[in-house]
Order: C-alpha cells, then structure tokens, then sequence
C-alpha cells in the first residue's frame, strides 16, 4: 500500500511540474564545472546556481587548512559536543566567531553547529518554549518555519516585509517571552529585512530579534562583517544564526548571542545536544576562512561581486523592459541572489532547460519553496565568475526570449 500510494503522489507531482531530480558534480565547486545525470556522460556547464558568493569553496588557503586541520585532529569528532567531540578546533572557531559579533552583540558568546537547518531548529525550539511567542515573516526559509512549528510557542506570521502588522501583533501579544524571527537576506528574493526598524520594534515591545544572516554573513557590511555590521546595529537583544557553507566556503553554523542565552542552547537545544560534533577540521579551516573574508583579498572579491551584480541587473533589467510579451520581472535585489521571476512551473522548467541546451546552468525553483506562479530562475553570482561569464548568462537568457544578443 505504501509503495502505491507514494508512487501516486509522486505521478501528482509530475503533473504539476513539481518534481525535483538531482544532479551529479564531478569536479569541485565554482562556476565551470563538471556535471551530469545518474548514468549520464558529465559536460562542462557555467554555474550560476551555488552560494558560494565570495569564491571560497575550492580556494586553496582552505583547502591546505582543511588538510591541515584533519591532520591534526583526525576525520571525525567521534561524539557529541557534550559528551567528548568538542574540540580545541570547535573552542577555536567559536571564541573567532565570537570576536567577530562582538561589536554588534555585546558579550557575545557562540555555539556551533553542523548546519544552518539544526542550528535554527535548535534555536526556536529552545528558545520559544510555552512562555513565549514566536512572530515570523512568511517569507523565512524553511528552517525557521520548521523550527517554529517545532516550538511550544504560539506562533503568528506576519506578510512579507509589513512590519506594520507586526506591530500590531506585537501590541496585542500577552506572553512574556516575545521572539521576532526574520531573514537577514531572504533566500529566494534576495532583498534584505529592515532590521533596525525590526530592532526597534522589539526594543518598544520588549521582545527578541531573532536573525538568520546565511545569505549576508561574509557578503554584507564591512570587510564582509553581515547583515548587522551593514545596518551599523548593536543590541543584546540580537540573537543571530551565520551559516559557513555559502560565503565562507565551508561548512557548518553558528549561533552568536548574549552569554545567558548561550548557556541555556547547551542546555535544552536537542538538535544540539544530540547531535555528533562536526568534523574539527573544518572548524580548523574556518579560522583561515575568517581571515579571508575580512582581510584585503575578501574586500576585492566583494568588489567583484558588486560589479557582477551592477552588470547583470543592467542587462536583464533592459532585457525585461524589451520583452514584456514574456512576463518576466527581475525582482527588486542588491545582492548576489538575483531571482528572475517567469510565473508557472512549466515556463521556469523551459527556461532552464534551453539553457541548460547552452552549457548554462541555472535550476528552476517551484513551489512550496516560493510561492505558487512565481516559479522563477534563482540566478546567484560568485565573487569567482569573470565578466565573460555574466555576459554569456545574458547573452542566453536573450536567446531563449527570442531576442538577439
């Protein structure tokens, strides 16, 4: 019976244009690589589909590091951090990290964790027990709305970006542990959250700010500090979550927050509890990550980066004025996450595929991840790509809307 009804669901899906496939990479991770299907002969492709913004993830600083740190503390961690798997290289990295978010947090402590996923479970599930009250934007990635329906709190999502029905919200709320949950950078806009007046919200309404900077920490603000060292704030109510496997070529997260609030993740946080300790290696190679990002060679591909992104608006901003017939509509984006939004799935699929017919590839997102008709091309860029590349990007995207190059 199991077999049968999954294999229904799974016909619905392909009905709906919802399916999703993998595929195999055979060479590491930047802009051309190697790539194929189960089974099939791999091609060279021209990636614009990983986050890997700032170029990090084969750069050989952090490849010689990650060697390094697995010499020294061997492949895996053998144990929860609790029990026996954190390391001096986990201490480390946290005391790093800590440094870093110092500015914005004061005092701040860190925690860290395998993945963004469990470090965001962790948070809401520990943080918003029965006394507390969980405000969300409906665009959070799927973690944070996991991890809030994980919660014992009551939880209220609020419309993209209307922070005045937030306030309303926030106005009426009678428990006394009040947590705003938001995106720093959301993932498949690529717009940013107003986070001071977020701050300020729950500075008037005595609440926390809980924020998500995967897609901002590294990229945004000075010498790549995120999404708090961007909008110059600083406050003990911040509790932030970075992930180190987009901008600092790794893998991994962290949570940065007011010492007390640390303490009690090591306490009740199960998804960091029960969870064996990352590999310390990667802990060690982070350290190297951290020097990159803010040191003058970060500063240059972040430049970059900007100048990617400058280039590429301009094109497809020209390109949708000049094919309205299509529908497309660049969405409104300042970094590397530049959605071209086309409605239905079946016209997302037939876009990427005639670019994938050009050696370019860029996937198709549908629904549940964005909302239904705005099935779209989440086209990122990396620090790594060269102007000739973001040019052939556009150069194809006018091929398959039938206008000359």
């Amino acid at each position: 019976m199991l077999i049968q009804h999954l294999s229904r669901r799974l016909r619905e899906l392909d009905t709906q244009s919802l399916r999703r496939q993998r595929r195999i990479a055979q060479s590491p991770c930047a802009p051309h690589r190697q790539t194929g299907a189960a089974h099939a002969p791999a091609r060279p492709m021209l990636s614009f589909c990983s986050n890997d913004y700032l170029g990090l993830a084969n750069h050989p600083a952090l490849v010689d590091a990650l060697a390094e740190g697995a010499r020294r503390f061997g492949a895996g961690s053998g144990a929860s951090h609790l029990v026996s798997g954190h390391s001096l290289a986990h201490e480390q990295m946290e005391e790093a990290l800590a440094g870093w978010l110092s500015p914005h947090i004061p005092g701040a402590r860190t925690l860290s964790f395998a993945t963004g996923y469990l470090a965001n479970l962790a948070l809401l599930t520990a943080l918003g027990d029965g006394q507390a009250s969980i405000f969300a934007d409906k665009l959070n990635h799927a973690s944070l709305i996991d991890g809030a329906l994980l919660a014992k709190a009551s939880l209220q999502r609020y419309p993209h970006g209307r922070l005045d029905l937030l306030a309303g919200q926030l106005a009426q709320c009678r428990t006394p542990i009040k947590l705003i949950v938001t995106d720093a950078v959301f993932s498949m806009d690529g717009d940013l959250a107003d986070l001071p007046e977020l701050l300020a919200l729950a500075e008037a309404h005595d609440a926390w700010l809980v924020v998500d900077d995967a897609h901002g920490f590294g990229v945004l603000g000075e010498h790549g500090g995120g999404s708090l060292a961007h909008f110059g704030l600083r406050s003990e109510r911040l509790v932030y979550m970075g992930t180190l496997g987009k901008a600092a070529g790794l893998a991994g997260a962290f949570v940065a927050a007011h010492p007390v609030v640390i303490d009690w993740l090591v306490q009740a946080a199960r998804p960091y509890i029960y969870t064996t300790a990352a590999m310390p290696a990667i802990a060690h190679a982070v350290c190297t990550s951290l020097q990159l990002i803010a040191g003058p060679e970060g500063d240059a591909r972040r430049a970059r980066l900007r100048r990617w992104t400058a280039i590429l608006r301009a094109e497809l901003g020209a390109l949708t004025r000049e094919t309205p017939r299509l529908g497309w509509r660049l969405a409104a984006s300042d970094t590397p996450i530049q959605p071209l939004v086309v409605g239905s799935n079946n016209m997302a699929l037939a876009l990427a595929a005639s670019l994938e017919r050009q050696g370019l590839w860029v996937p198709a997102i549908r629904p549940p991840t964005v909302p239904a008709n705005t099935a779209r091309l989440r086209i990122t860029l990396s620090a790594a790509h060269a102007e000739e590349d973001v040019r052939a990007l556009t150069s194809g995207l006018a091929l398959a809307a039938g206008r000359p190059s």
